[in-house]
């Protein structure tokens, strides 16, 4: 048996004060066979779960076989979360390949979020779904953002692309600010971070944009530096008013999208009072060498670790 197919992935439960791990969560998976992300709505008691692939499908760098064959994850799974069990699962439609990011709305008296998905194989868009919880106590998930590709030059496009002429958006992670007011979404490919208002979850608007980075684009940040890659993982401070990201997805992905070694950085944008993006030019961090950046945890909690028992009053 190949490595990391012998078992579906999930989720395992860890002593919070020791870090032993106490065993598997789910008790029941129903048709749950990938796995990437999860959040939960605790007064709620449920929990929702997104796919990416399994391990060989992402360890060695994109299966663009598996890719254009629809064989990546694009599900996603409501659970019991006191009896660990798959209540519900939802396909987004088969086309809508890599349904990573999970980001409920923070106050639990509301019962929706989104997910963010890398692309669309019949058209190369990047889409973000808003689900939530219906009258009857089931799911319901539409498709509320699109985002179109680019068309390029297929001389200036790595050979994962060149067949297509254009380069995707790459929706590589997304981020709900804590008042559940902006969603913020990591356009990879083509060098872009959005900010969409979405107080209508079902009904979002684009409220700002910045452009670093990318595939073909290569947006400088404003301090005149090159931004390798393009904006990726993405965190927002509890107060709003401040969104960083990295810009490394995976290394063997990197390597396939963003060929040679490009730098791993951390940039910050200033969040306007009633929306809009703009790049700090006085702020970015460097990494050692041979290193890329990814995760982002703020001092004392972010919108993507914090989760809340009690609605917002």
């Amino acid at each position: 048996m190949r490595r990391g197919t012998d078992g579906p992935p999930g989720i395992f439960i860890m002593d919070c004060e020791t870090f032993d791990i106490l065993g598997r969560y789910e008790m029941d998976r129903g048709v749950q066979d990938k796995h990437y992300d999860f959040w939960w709505n605790l007064p709620r008691d449920y929990m929702v779960s997104s796919e990416w692939g399994l391990p060989p499908q992402f360890e060695n760098g994109l299966v663009a076989e598996d890719l254009l064959s629809n064989k990546y994850g694009h599900s996603i799974h409501f659970w019991d979360l006191r009896a660990r069990k798959n209540i519900q699962t939802i396909d987004l439609g088969a086309n809508y390949q890599m349904a990573l990011e999970i980001r409920p709305a923070h106050d639990p008296a509301k019962q929706y979020g989104f997910c963010g998905v890398v692309v669309d194989t019949t058209n190369l868009q990047g889409a973000v779904f808003t689900w939530r919880r219906t009258a009857d106590g089931t799911f319901e998930a539409r498709k509320t953002i699109t985002i179109d590709p680019a068309p390029a030059d297929p001389a200036d496009l790595p050979e994962m692309l060149k067949g297509f002429s254009a380069v995707p958006p790459l929706v590589s992670d997304i981020d709900l600010s804590l008042d559940d007011k902006f969603l913020y979404v990591s356009c990879w490919g083509l060098g872009e971070m959005h900010q969409y208002d979405v107080s209508d979850p079902m009904n979002p608007t684009l409220a700002g944009k910045v452009e670093i980075g990318g595939i073909v684009a290569k947006h400088k940040h404003p301090n005149g530096r090159e931004f390798g890659y393009g904006p990726q993982m993405v965190e927002i401070s509890r107060d709003g008013k401040r969104v960083y990201w990295t810009n490394s997805l995976y290394s063997t992905w990197d390597d396939q999208f963003y060929p040679g070694d490009r730098g791993a950085a951390m940039v910050c944008a200033d969040v306007g009072e009633n929306g809009g993006l703009t790049l700090n030019k006085n702020f970015w961090v460097d990494f050692p060498k041979g290193y890329r950046s990814h995760q982002i945890r703020l001092e004392g909690g972010d919108c993507s670790t914090d989760s809340f028992c009690y609605p917002n009053v």
